[in-house]
């Protein structure tokens, strides 16, 4: 039997979404349907599963599919709501379209780019082709050398970049931000002129560029404008408090003429100022559209209300906000601990001690979370993890595409759709034995001129001692003209590109050989190379997807920025302490206001237990040790909201969870350790074997030099410990 779509708008409760199972304010954002909506969502309180129910209604309320517009930042999260809806009604959610910003931007600009001059068939570079590029262009331009002290690729991207996503002119971003290279100011200018004109010209685009000309066509061109807007009668956008200026510009260009927008976020979450997010686009929204109803969603389902009653006082200061007051049905009586670790060694074996003590009371690993500031607050917890065999995964890792290797396969199957490509030709052409920049780059333009590349490279007149190398490559790419197929282009680019790869990479081919293995099967599951090309850069897979269940029983480390939408049962907070957190450098007004906005991020992750720490004290960037006090968003916190666990590890009022008897003796402690005395520079020479608490057993490499010594590990190699530090014992 078919679903049945029917409409009853007196009386929305009977129709076939059963909105009964949402509370009454998810219910309103549901059925507001006509004209700019924002909607408030604290954490926990289910946006999404708002979001699901909308899309399914407004189908329900006969909307075209092909006219509901999903933006998100993630393409699994769109992909997750629509896959959800169509639960709930039926395939008529996969018509829906959903996407992210730039993978939307570069659908509709393949459409309409040629309005400004783009084909069809442009190609996405990541951020590594876009340094190589300005590399490239750095000595073109004579910007380097050794009396130059210009910028490197890196910084150079960070500002070119940076000015787009903060909508700030680049002169202004340099004095602002990178004042110490206001004197290389106009070069940089000059820079950016030619870095436009190169991708212009190769039909290049890099992640800023599709939004910047998705823009472009909206606000230039008034006939594509027309058509979009017409196009999506009914916006919603997802997470926009994460949104920056030129989002929000297309989210407002999007809805001209009907203003059927809702978006929903948090101001609370707004936390990646960094990467262009401007925490004043949420806040402006009812002004930019005047009729705008504003609904808060304040009902949480993720976490108890021991820990909502301090998550919603650490936004009681906050100078901006939509007030809000999160509260639940779900029973606890766990507050949140407080520790205040002697230093960082003792801060670690705390969160250390009490994790191996929570496995011991049945809650398994990948329910606990260790989050923090910056990477680098971890080091000392990672040591106590390695040292007691706990296993974790620390958040944060390579993309599966952004290696070598694998760069170098996809450039092969760049070029059968964009043949322009010069970057991807000169990756390609520099594997050739005897084949250098200057010839590379020569090679490149002729085909860039060429309609067959297959043609073109085998009619190149070539050094003899090149020559193989150039038929051999004009042989592959003259049969990858003569096939489409996805899978059937792998294995071309395979069978030529094999040898030059166990070449290449002779020190490590075969570890790398399993990342193309994965590439391999992840191609075979495309229709065309175009769209497993856009989504190499628009939405690159992780390494290591498809963990086993032995992997998955990992505990997380993460910063709090990578931890964002996720949860546990269990998450620690460290580093807590004043100087740290807010971070030393952030200036009281926003800066100060976004590191606020991240520790509520921090505490809302955790669902039923919730432990923030802080060092007492902490070693200055010169080596020097100072006293320092808690976080002052904790000291700001009401009493009573949380409780304190004494210096000896000892908690006051345990609850029974963490004990099978009332005794004290099941509570963590910490015994005082008779002191050491640390090893002089005398006790050690060169051959001298010593163990330390991580690495094991090594031998000394060479004599002392001041208090740091060179040690060879046989697993680790040669570390550099310093003597005061690094617990070294004599065998």
């Amino acid at each position: 039997m078919k679903n049945t779509i029917f409409r009853n708008l007196n009386d929305p409760l009977k129709s076939s979404v059963n909105l009964n199972e949402l509370n009454a304010s998810q219910r309103e954002a549901v059925t507001s349907t006509e004209g700019p909506l924002l909607v408030i969502a604290g954490a926990g309180s289910g946006k999404t599963r708002t979001l699901v129910y909308r899309v399914a209604y407004l189908l329900e309320q006969g909307i075209d599919p092909e006219r509901i517009l999903l933006l998100t930042f993630t393409r699994k999260a769109s992909q997750e709501m629509l896959w959800r809806a169509g639960q709930l009604l039926n395939e008529t959610c996969r018509r829906v379209v959903g996407g992210t910003f730039h993978g939307i931007a570069n659908m509709l600009l393949r459409r309409h780019g040629h309005h400004l001059g783009f084909g069809s068939s442009f190609t996405i570079i990541d951020r590594a082709d876009a340094e190589g590029i300005v590399n490239l262009l750095k000595g073109s331009l004579g910007l380097t050398g050794r009396d130059k002290q210009f910028p490197t690729k890196r910084v150079l991207i960070n500002i070119l970049s940076g000015s787009v996503n903060k909508s700030i002119p680049i002169d202004d971003l340099v004095y602002e931000s990178y004042s110490h290279l206001s004197e290389h100011v106009d070069d940089i200018l000059n820079l950016e002129k030619y870095y436009k004109e190169f991708k212009f010209n190769n039909g290049l685009m890099d992640y800023d560029d599709l939004l910047v000309n998705w823009k472009r066509l909206l606000d230039e061109i008034p006939e594509a404008r027309q058509e979009m807007a017409a196009r999506y009668s009914h916006i919603m956008v997802d997470e926009y408090q994460d949104t920056n200026l030129i989002q929000a510009d297309i989210v407002r260009l999007l809805a001209h003429g009907h203003e059927n927008v809702m978006v929903v976020g948090d101001d609370s979450q707004s936390i990646y100022s960094f990467r262009g997010a401007d925490f004043y686009n949420i806040m402006r929204f009812p002004k930019v559209f005047k009729e705008t109803k504003i609904i808060k969603l304040e009902e949480n389902y993720r976490s108890t209300q021991p820990i909502l009653s301090l998550t919603n006082d650490i936004m009681t200061n906050a100078v901006e906000k939509y007030a809000k007051t999160l509260f639940t049905r779900i029973e606890g009586k766990f507050k949140p601990r407080l520790f205040a670790g002697r230093d960082e060694r003792e801060e670690a074996a705390f969160v250390s001690k009490k994790i191996a003590e929570l496995r011991g009371q049945g809650i398994a690993l990948n329910n606990i979370a260790v989050l923090f500031r910056s990477g680098f607050h971890s080091y000392k917890l990672e040591m106590e993890l390695n040292s007691t065999s706990v296993d974790f995964e620390k958040r944060g890792g390579m993309k599966l595409t952004e290696s070598a290797h694998m760069k170098d396969v996809i450039a092969f199957l760049r070029l059968r759709v964009n043949p322009f490509d010069t970057l991807s030709w000169n990756r390609i052409l520099l594997h050739l034995d005897k084949v250098g920049p200057k010839t590379a780059r020569k090679i490149a333009d002729t085909i860039a001129t060429s309609g067959s590349p297959g043609q073109a490279l085998s009619e190149y007149p070539c050094g003899k001692n090149w020559r193989h190398g150039v038929e051999s490559l004009a042989q592959l790419f003259m049969e990858m003209e003569r096939e489409t197929t996805p899978g059937v282009l792998y294995e071309l680019v395979w069978a030529y590109y094999q040898p030059l790869f166990e070449k290449i990479y002779r020190d490590d081919f075969p570890k790398r050989q399993k990342d193309l293995d994965q590439l391999k099967s992840i191609v075979a599951g495309y229709a065309d190379v175009q769209t497993f090309v856009d989504d190499t850069t628009l939405d690159p897979p992780e390494t290591g997807k498809g963990l086993s269940k032995e992997d998955k029983e990992r505990m997380i480390l993460s910063t709090i920025h990578s931890s964002k939408g996720l949860e546990w049962d269990v998450v620690f907070v460290m580093g807590l302490a004043d100087g740290r957190f807010p971070h030393s450098a952030a200036e009281v007004g926003e800066q100060w206001e976004e590191e606020r906005r991240l520790l509520y991020v921090a505490a809302t992750r955790a669902r039923k237990y919730l432990y923030l720490t802080y060092p007492r004290e902490l070693m200055t960037p010169d080596r020097q040790f100072r006293r320092v006090g808690m976080s002052p968003f904790l000291a700001e916190l009401r009493a009573g909201l949380f409780e304190r666990i004494d210096s000896d590890g000892v908690e006051r009022n345990a609850p029974s969870f963490l004990t099978s008897t009332s005794t004290a003796s099941s509570a963590i402690t910490f015994t005082k350790k008779a002191k050491k005395t640390k090893l002089s520079v005398k006790d050690l020479s060169k051959g001298v074997r010593v163990h330390h608490p991580f690495f094991g057993e090594g031998v000394v490499n060479n004599k002392p030099q001041g208090r740091s010594v060179d040690v060879i590990f046989q697993r680790h190699g040669v570390k550099t410990l310093h003597l005061d530090y690094a617990k070294l014992t004599l065998v």
